[in-house]
């Protein structure tokens, strides 16, 4: 569907050759993320290749601030190079990836299906609390539950809001969302992504049904 919208848009010149350039490199930078989330080994390794594919992300925006997907997408790989940099030499991407964030909602919190706030509600989650960090976990449940209302049948806004009730010690909960997470329509743009975030939901289901 959003081809066709794009192709149709360029059609009656309301977008430019340029903007659909930027959607082929979006996509591209995409696909990326999802081989080194997935396919590579080692954290040092990972840290290294997100670094590489920020400063790709990170052109999209400055050709493009008001973009909110290429915001998103910066800040998922400002969050997953902290992920695999871990410590607190970690919290300043963090602190860049809730920016980004933050930047996309002001522009439009429905941006690819709610991402940011999805992913906002992750880093208010993994994030240390004050004084170390800005962690919270009220705003990341209340993220979560509104990126879940917001798109309530997507794979990543039911597994992440599944992740955050696990922990909670919701198991329930987590299970509901973990089962409408693995009916999700596939992505075929993104298979290794689907096929990564498979394996995470069967790996969260296996922890929920030993509770």
């Amino acid at each position: 569907m959003k081809s066709f919208i794009t192709a149709g848009l360029l059609t009656f010149g309301l977008i430019s050759s340029t903007w659909a350039a930027d959607t082929s490199r979006l996509l591209e930078i995409q696909q990326q993320w999802a081989h080194i989330n997935y396919q590579i080994e080692g954290d040092d390794a990972k840290e290294a290749a997100f670094n590489d594919l920020a400063i790709k992300a990170q052109a999209l925006v400055n050709a493009e601030p008001n973009n909110p997907d290429d915001l998103i997408w910066l800040g998922i790989i400002q969050s997953s190079t902290a992920g695999a940099k871990g410590g607190l030499g970690a919290l300043s991407l963090a602190e860049a990836a809730k920016k980004s964030f933050e930047s996309a909602m002001s522009i439009n919190p429905k941006a690819l299906s709610g991402s940011a706030m999805t992913s906002l509600g992750v880093l208010y989650h993994k994030v240390p609390g004050w004084p170390i960090g800005f962690g919270d976990d009220k705003k990341a449940k209340e993220l979560l539950v509104q990126s879940y209302k917001l798109n309530p049948t997507g794979i990543d806004s039911n597994y992440f809001l599944a992740e955050f009730l696990y922990d909670d010690g919701d198991y329930q909960g987590a299970k509901q969302h973990l089962d409408i997470a693995k009916k999700a329509a596939p992505r075929p743009d993104r298979p290794i992504a689907d096929m990564g975030r498979h394996k995470e939901i069967e790996a969260l289901m296996a922890k929920v049904n030993q509770q």
